[in-house]
């Protein structure tokens, strides 16, 4: 292929093939040898509703989310699949393949690009599971469904800007690659997978918008579920995914040659 074809050296063309070539690679290998292949996509998310699905409808008495409950749960575990998924490889982004971060002059950047695009290319293959339990189970489809494309862009700014944050720091700090596995088991009682920010009482409501998956998960609820928008959780949760994302590139500009020497 042409240099002509890929782009010149250091321009935006030229990244973005060398990221989907990464993504793609990532893709391959995991499923390369997987008789499952895709279905591992889907699989995780479907196992954790089912559990969720059977004690909170089957075994005890729900006093939160929404029916079909099922949906409920799908529309924030999916989602909550690819931010966790991608949030523990962020821990291994550089030291996985040093030899090549430290070798190649593609922006170091594009090793984080690269785990967001191929976790985010499996979260989107996973959607059509949600249509299907939103059919089998009759939930109506209202005007949040405008919303979905929103959520995602949302969601793939936070996840850039804590891997521009969390991939440095676990070169130079190596426990943190333990600290972010604990830090992500509390965040997923913390986020509204199981329960709707609306369900909490009192000051804990408040207190969720601060946390942006809260509202990354509302307008992604909001295409099956309109009673659960609430403008102060979406708007604050916005604007911690731009926060984030401006502290990640800095810091990453900041620690990029320190990651090198460590590497």
């Amino acid at each position: 292929m042409t240099t002509a074809a890929v782009g010149a050296p250091g321009s935006p063309r030229r990244y973005l093939h060398s990221l989907w070539l990464l993504s793609a690679r990532d893709l391959r290998v995991r499923y390369a040898t997987s008789a499952l292949g895709y279905l591992w996509s889907v699989l995780d998310p479907l196992v954790m509703s089912a559990i969720y699905w059977f004690v909170f409808t089957q075994v005890f008495d729900r006093t939160v989310g929404h029916e079909p409950y099922i949906v409920f749960l799908i529309t924030a575990l999916l989602p909550w699949v690819w931010f966790n998924s991608a949030v523990s490889d962020f821990t291994k982004a550089f030291s996985k393949d040093a030899r090549l971060v430290r070798s190649t002059a593609i922006p170091r950047s594009i090793w984080v690009n690269r785990i967001v695009l191929s976790k985010g290319i499996e979260f989107l293959c996973s959607l059509p599971v949600l249509a299907l339990f939103a059919i089998a189970t009759g939930a109506t489809v209202g005007w949040g469904i405008l919303l979905f494309p929103v959520a995602v862009v949302l969601q793939t700014m936070l996840l850039v800007g804590l891997g521009l944050l969390v991939a440095p720091l676990c070169v130079i700090y190596t426990d943190l690659e333990r600290t972010t596995r604990l830090i992500l088991r509390a965040l997923f009682y913390a986020s509204p997978v199981i329960y709707g920010v609306s369900d909490l009482p009192g000051v804990f409501q408040e207190l969720a918008a601060f946390n942006p998956l809260s509202g990354i998960f509302t307008m992604y609820r909001a295409a099956f579920f309109p009673e659960t928008w609430d403008s102060f959780v979406v708007v604050v949760g916005a604007v911690l995914c731009v926060a984030v994302l401006a502290l990640g590139a800095w810091v990453f500009r900041r620690l990029e040659r320190p990651v090198l020497k460590e590497l």
